[in-house]
């Protein structure tokens, strides 16, 4: 499955309500999948919600240093094919880092994502977290 910056808030913040589930689909997981775009973003997420960046660096420390996840690093060839889905997907509210996901995602014959983003679905995958 590919983690997302919402799910990935869900697996750090033992308050978040979806934490509980987000922890069970993280374990259960044959395959964890993120990009470098997702950890930027989550920073960025983590700020916002206050969450004390002392522990959203460690958490994101701790998932680069996972041999249970595989962090791709977004590369000049695939920020164009975002590019190119977000162009060609005007009606779409997606983000770059959405973009991305999607490509790697059907790239890498991922169809789950630890997400609670609607634009997961709209995109053709399944969002393994409720909003």
């Amino acid at each position: 499955m590919l983690l997302d910056s919402s799910g990935l808030l869900c697996l750090l913040d033992a308050h978040e309500r979806r934490h509980t589930g987000a922890v069970s689909l993280y374990r259960a997981a044959v395959r964890r999948l993120t990009h470098n775009y997702v950890l930027a973003e989550f920073v960025a997420l983590t700020v916002a919600r206050r969450v004390p960046k002392v522990k959203s660096l460690a958490f994101v420390s701790r998932l680069l240093g996972s041999a249970e996840v595989e962090v791709s690093w977004v590369d000049e060839t695939l920020h164009q094919e975002a590019m190119a889905l977000l162009q060609a997907r005007l009606d779409k509210d997606w983000s770059l880092c959405d973009a991305v996901s999607f490509v790697l995602m059907q790239q890498r014959g991922e169809t789950g994502a630890l997400t609670t983003d609607h634009h997961f679905e709209q995109a053709g995958f399944v969002r393994l977290l409720e909003p």
